[in-house]
């Protein structure tokens, strides 16, 4: 049984003619008819008297409902995919972390809105961990993100390296830290801190430095936005180790320090610490034209936000 067969039934039975039904569909009478004789084959029962008109038998009516509710379904199908490919879908759902939803995305989200008001932009602040499972899971159709190969492997993601950003020591302004302009590891890892929660990249990328280092991680405290960062490090004991953009509104406020880290001299290397963020989807998705524009402007707008920040020594 083929739509076409079930398109040539619903045609016939709407018009009561084959001749119709085949101009209706745009083919022969011939072809109408070979389809109809294979459809009843394939039910084993006759659907049309063979008469003046073409009348429905009790099998072809008993079929019918269920032959016009297959073909209207169907024809929303593809009206929908019609859509989607036109770029004309309801909703664009991101998942970003905080510090690039904080810093960057704003002017993104603003021009998006300007050039797709027709379009539901629905952006959520989550870590990377989880921003990227809602990614697979389909409930988002695109994720900023830190980089992890472990999870953006496999030849149906699209990955777009967005920016790399040393990460900084954000302190209280009387903290002892605050002293220094540059603080050396041998002197960060005497110091409590606030920390991102299990399953946030940044914790564990700081974790993995420290287990290099033999050091311990003294984790006192877990958070999961900027604000609470501030406000726990405002307070004087515990320091955080951030990106660089998730520390432009530290740099204004008079209570708090940001600082440069000393290169590790601990490490084999020498390495300084650092993150990569990229932006992620599926290919497929990148297709859709709504999709393919927010991507197009995060990477116009965010590199040239980049390229505008002073450097950072």
């Amino acid at each position: 049984m083929r739509l076409e067969q079930l398109q040539a039934f619903l045609a016939i039975a709407q018009t009561g003619s084959f001749q119709q039904a085949a101009t209706k569909c745009g083919v022969t009478q011939s072809t109408i008819s070979r389809q109809i004789q294979g459809l009843e084959a394939d039910l084993g029962i006759e659907l049309f008297h063979r008469s003046t008109h073409a009348k429905l038998t009790l099998g072809g009516e008993r079929l019918l409902p269920r032959v016009r509710k297959i073909c209207q379904e169907w024809e929303s199908a593809t009206q929908e995919l019609t859509d989607l490919m036109g770029g004309k879908q309801p909703e664009l759902c991101i998942a970003a972390i905080h510090s690039v939803c904080a810093s960057y995305l704003p002017p993104v989200l603003q021009k998006f809105c300007h050039d797709y008001p027709e379009v539901q932009l629905r952006v959520t602040s989550l870590g990377s961990d989880r921003s990227l499972k809602v990614l697979k899971d389909g409930l988002v159709d695109l994720a900023i993100v830190m980089h992890n190969r472990f999870l953006i492997s496999g030849k149906e993601m699209a990955v777009e390296v967005l920016y790399d950003e040393p990460i900084e020591v954000l302190t209280a302004a009387n903290h002892p830290l605050a002293s220094y302009e540059s603080i050396p590891w041998l002197e960060l890892i005497r110091y409590p801190q606030v920390v991102f929660k299990d399953g946030y990249g940044m914790q564990r990328l700081i974790q993995d430095r420290f287990e290099q280092m033999e050091a311990t991680l003294k984790a006192a405290l877990e958070v999961n936005t900027l604000d609470a960062f501030r406000g726990v490090v405002r307070q004087g004991e515990l320091i955080a180790l951030l990106p660089h953009s998730a520390l432009i509104e530290a740099r204004y406020d008079p209570t708090l320090a940001v600082r440069s880290l000393a290169n590790n001299s601990n490490l084999a290397d020498n390495s300084s610490l650092t993150r990569r963020v990229v932006m992620v989807t599926t290919q497929d998705r990148l297709q859709i034209p709504p999709i393919q524009h927010f991507w197009q402007l995060v990477k116009d707008n965010i590199h040239s936000q980049i390229n505008q920040q002073p450097s950072v020594s």
